[in-house]
């Protein structure tokens, strides 16, 4: 399950990123954090950005409701998802697990 926390500022979503992937997309779970691929190789912010992409995407939000908090360099990333409740975003990444295990 993906450790969502809720701030006075919106929720923290962890990532754990893989840039370099073969394709874009949610690939499951990692020790509590999301785990995305991305295209993009890990140079300048290309990954970041496409990770923030495929979020907005697979989540079903705008792109302008993700800011990255932590991790800019690492595989370990923190997003702060605003305008969107709790149970709404556990919701929908659970959708989008069931949907990544059954592919």
């Amino acid at each position: 399950m993906v450790s969502v926390e809720q701030t006075v500022n919106g929720l923290v979503l962890p990532v754990k990123a893989q840039p370099g992937a073969r394709r874009n997309g949610v690939t499951g779970v990692h020790d509590g954090a999301l785990k995305v691929a991305v295209s993009q190789a890990p140079e300048k912010g290309k990954a970041t950005a496409a990770i923030i992409n495929v979020l907005a995407e697979s989540l079903g939000i705008k792109k302008n409701q993700i800011e990255l908090l932590s991790g800019q360099t690492s595989t370990h990333k923190k997003f702060l998802i605003r305008e969107i409740d709790l149970d709404d975003l556990t919701k929908r990444i659970s959708e989008l697990l069931t949907e990544s295990d059954s592919a």
